[in-house]
């Protein structure tokens, strides 16, 4: 049983780091629930404190992830429509144009909701994408940050 346990926990942790890249998957939480997978197993024991902390982590950077491009969005001077444009420009990327388009979708679709709102403003729309990429970018290196120290302890505790 306790193999299994390795092998499920093994899986959420890859899991997690693939989802710091795919907005699809929640990164952090799956990463966590491979580190409470392999503290039931016999062959690792974290303390209350660690699990509690990154369970905090997990919820942490999760949230984050939704704010950090709006906040990028916005600090570069963009609007609700340049929010707006990013989110589906990220749905559109992701699904039409994997890999890059998940980090150009949502810089296009910025630019263009912005674009759409006053056309005539190109170089506010083309800050707002910049934003947003800065936002997403910002985002996604803290959920490999994060999944990358939850797979580093999964390893230490196996070896």
């Amino acid at each position: 049983m306790d193999w299994i346990l390795v092998v499920l926990a093994g899986v959420c942790v890859v899991t997690g780091i693939v989802g710091a890249v795919l907005p699809v998957l929640p990164g952090p939480p799956i990463g966590y629930a491979g580190l409470l997978l392999l503290n039931f197993s016999g062959f690792a024991q974290f303390s209350t404190g660690f699990l509690v902390g990154w369970g905090l982590i997990a919820l942490l950077v999760t949230a984050l992830d939704y704010y950090v491009p709006v906040w990028g969005t916005r600090k570069f001077g963009g609007s609700a429509a340049g929010v707006r444009g990013s989110t589906l420009g990220l749905i559109v990327g992701m699904i039409f144009f994997p890999p890059l388009g998940i980090i150009i979708g949502p810089f296009l679709g910025a630019v263009a909701g912005e674009l759409i709102v006053n056309y005539r403003q190109v170089g506010r729309a083309l800050s707002s994408g910049m934003g947003s990429l800065v936002g997403f970018l910002l985002g996604t290196g803290l959920k490999l940050a994060t999944g990358g120290m939850m797979a580093y302890y999964y390893v230490k505790a196996l070896i």
